[in-house]
């Protein structure tokens, strides 16, 4: 290509100066009618312009094609129907056009599809698997960009402006038209409940379809079964449940399906809340003074979040020291009112060196067994009573408390030692100076212990001559501890370097309490970082898999590494946000990954309305494959680029410069013959 340019041999000001002059001179020639008026124009003319420089340049430029982004959403949505087979016929179809259009490059973008590596995204996001992959392409190489969807995009730009892209923005829709849905949203849940109290949320039925009448919707609470409700479809409806448990809470709601509806996959809804107790109530009754009975005590006022109920057996009534009844305690012990009436609003009841005296009739001591039968703890804290014929085992109560007493109370110095199921059991795997692996723990002696022998539950430490010390166990509903030894108390004093006296108890009395966190046998699922940890907690050695179910439905199996303290675990990479499924032979956990109810879910009806802003403000078209697929053109920047069957791409006709050659049109000996010719005519002209 040859242009024209020039390259002044002065200043553009001073030959503007020097024409100015020329064109007053000639014009006074011109009013004085002066011979050889003509040649005196034509050598200054030539002059001037000689002074310009005009060049002539001619370079050699290379076409630079255009690029066509096509970007093909891979999301969840896209598996509906038929929409992943239009999908890859819009793309044959492009691709096929693509070489019969001039002087264009085709880069298909894939996105939509979560990454693991990355992490879960919720909703779907193709822009910025559109940034990325057109990074390298200046915006006056666009052709345009056309996106193969179902229109459920979640990061389209609000305008034109907001683009990352020049050139027009076409949509293919995969979907159809007259796609209708049935649906359940939350509208509004609260983020922590008060455990066994109602708390309301608020769910509402949407149908396309149907926009009017009730349709059942079951509730799940925590993997429980099902308790069915009618919703009325259109209207916000409330729905009170009870939280079961400190924690963690999941409630999974699911909205029976409609025949021929797009998808049943968010017909279903899921929420987590946190229950908090609103108290734990405890009843500790000493059967007498003693040094251990302060531990108790400051170990329960020291929780927060627990009310504590303490009475001490002062003067048992066989105690006849002639007192005067003035200087006895005010407070007489309230048998009926504790052991009767509000038995059960306690959640655990604690027996410290309690022996039998009459105190506490044997039919309130029956009522302690049921408590525990029907869903209570009791902790048993025994000492030489415990031995005696005045024992607690001779009452109502033998027939829960899993030590039987042989009446040998065992004195001298021992060391408690955890067993193999004290090692994998959640009050005793993680106590501290426990020396697993070691010939004793690194904890103080105790000197003194009662000899049991175990008729039920588990043995998690033992003690002299390895006879049981610590004891647990189930009792139909409810769950029972024995500590065979009344010398914890030592640990708290710190005899021998101590031990984890207060860590020990807590645990213990949280794990009689059912706290979930110390469920024995226990799995659990939770999100670390990009990846779902998967723990598995079993006083039993268990190799099984476990089966893990995505929020899309997809079912892997995925085998647990042993660890210590009873525990298997395992890390999965997570790509999708939702409610993740883990279950095994005998329990299942849920685990919720950013948005409980992703918005790739919330409505999957086929739409362009999420890209009409952006496709207007860039000239670019929204068509329905199911209208058939449709023309490709090459069209200028100022054209219009869409139309009611075509797409237009833009031909922006971009080229690079190879080489540049420049040729003076007027050289030196040229204009110096001209002058001078022209001069000579002007002088001959004059004479």
């Amino acid at each position: 290509m040859i242009t024209v340019d020039f390259s002044p041999l002065f200043p553009w000001s001073l030959l503007i100066v020097l024409a100015v002059l020329s064109m007053i001179l000639l014009g006074y020639g011109i009013l004085r009618r002066a011979r050889g008026i003509a040649w005196r124009s034509a050598a200054l003319t030539g002059l001037l312009l000689a002074l310009t420089n005009p060049v002539a340049i001619e370079k050699d430029r290379d076409a630079r094609p255009d690029i066509l982004a096509v970007v093909v959403d891979e999301s969840t949505s896209q598996n509906i129907g038929n929409r992943a087979t239009v999908s890859a016929q819009a793309l044959a179809y492009i691709e096929k056009s693509v070489p019969n259009l001039r002087n264009i490059e085709l880069r298909v973008i894939r996105a939509g599809v979560s990454d693991a590596a990355r992490g879960p995204v919720d909703g779907t996001r193709l822009f910025k698997s559109l940034e990325r992959a057109t990074a390298d392409v200046p915006q006056t190489r666009m052709a345009g960009t056309i996106f193969i969807t179902d229109g459920q995009v979640h990061d389209v730009p609000t305008s034109g402006a907001d683009s990352p892209l020049a050139g027009p923005v076409h949509v293919l829709l995969t979907g159809k038209r007259k796609e209708f849905d049935r649906r359940i949203i939350i509208q509004s849940v609260p983020k922590y409940g008060i455990v066994d109290k109602e708390i309301e949320l608020t769910i509402r039925i949407e149908d396309t379809q149907t926009p009017t009448g009730n349709v059942p919707v079951s509730i799940i609470q925590d993997g429980g079964p099902p308790k069915l409700m009618s919703v009325p479809i259109g209207r916000d409806h409330v729905v009170k449940v009870t939280l079961g448990h400190a924690g963690t809470n999941i409630l999974q709601m699911e909205v029976q399906g409609v025949p021929g509806e797009l998808t049943p996959i968010n017909n279903r809804a899921v929420v987590s809340i946190n229950g908090v107790r609103e108290r734990l109530r405890v009843l500790l009754v000493s059967g007498e003074p003693h040094p251990g009975e302060r531990v108790w005590r400051n170990l329960l006022k020291a929780d927060p979040s627990v009310d504590l109920v303490h009475f001490t057996i002062l003067r048992p009534p066989e105690k006849q020291d002639m007192t005067p009844v003035r200087e006895l305690s005010l407070i007489a012990f309230p048998i009926r009112e504790l052991f009767e009436v509000k038995l059960n609003d306690f959640d655990l009841i604690i027996f410290d060196r309690y022996r039998r005296r009459g105190v506490l009739p044997s039919i309130y001591i029956d009522n302690v067994a049921r408590y525990v039968e029907n869903g209570g703890a009791i902790l048993e804290a025994g000492g030489p009573e415990f031995a005696s014929n005045e024992t607690l085992y001779q009452s109502p109560l033998g027939r829960i408390l899993p030590g039987e007493p042989t009446g040998v109370v065992m004195t001298g110095g021992l060391r408690a030692k955890l067993t193999e199921t004290g090692q994998r059991h959640s009050v005793t795997a993680d106590l501290p100076g426990a020396g697993i692996g070691e010939e004793l723990p690194r904890w103080g002696k105790w000197f003194r212990q009662v000899e049991v022998i175990r008729r039920g539950g588990r043995t998690l430490m033992t003690g002299t001559s390895g006879k049981p010390i610590l004891i647990v166990n189930r009792v139909q509903k409810g769950r029972v501890a024995q500590l065979t030894s009344d010398q914890i108390w030592l640990w708290a004093r710190g005899l021998g370097g101590g031990g984890p006296h207060a860590e020990l108890l807590r645990k213990l009395a949280h794990w009689l309490m059912k706290e979930p966190e110390l469920e024995e046998n226990a799995l659990r699922a939770h999100l670390e970082g990009n990846k779902l940890a998967i723990t598995r907690r079993s006083v039993d050695p268990d190799k099984s898999p476990v089966e893990v179910t995505t929020p899309s439905g997809i079912t892997t199996s995925v085998t647990l590494s042993p660890g210590i303290g009873g525990r298997a675990r395992a890390l999965i990479p997570v790509a999708e946000t939702g409610i993740y499924k883990v279950t095994d032979r005998n329990r299942t956990a849920l685990a919720a990954v950013g948005n409980l109810n992703p918005l790739e879910f919330s409505d999957m009806r086929t739409t362009g309305e999420r890209f009409r802003k952006l496709s207007n403000a860039t000239r670019g078209g929204i068509i329905w494959m199911e209208d058939g697929a449709p023309d490709l053109r090459r069209v200028k920047p100022e054209r219009a680029s869409a139309g009611r069957d075509w797409l237009g791409l833009l031909d922006n006709q971009n080229f690079t410069v190879k080489s540049v050659r420049e040729v003076p049109l007027l050289p030196g000996l040229v204009v110096l013959l001209l002058a001078l010719g022209t001069l000579l005519m002007a002088w001959c002209a004059e004479g």
